[in-house]
């Protein structure tokens, strides 16, 4: 689990390298947040580069949860997504 304050914009990243890519690069990545609810967390940037994605998550209602889930679509075809929970507090 990770902690957001809610007045922060910040950058969170996932090392799909590490995982399995063994030759392979990623050819698109999607980010989502569930729940999508007015003023809750939203994604502001998302980029991807050797083998890792990230991306920029602002707002959040406090005391909030939230998944962020990220989509890759690697050079071979193939695709796989990982998720992360995200709580909203005062920090």
């Amino acid at each position: 689990m990770f902690l957001k304050d809610p007045a922060a914009t910040i950058d969170y990243a996932v090392d799909w390298q590490a995982a399995y890519l063994d030759g392979q690069t990623i050819a698109m990545s999607q980010w989502s947040v569930a729940p999508s609810v007015a003023g809750g967390m939203t994604v502001t940037d998302a980029g991807h580069a050797a083998g890792r994605t990230a991306v920029t998550l602002a707002g959040g209602q406090r005391g909030g949860l939230y998944r962020l889930t990220n989509r890759v679509t690697l050079s071979d075809g193939r695709s796989d997504e990982r998720s992360l929970d995200v709580r909203v507090e005062d920090r």
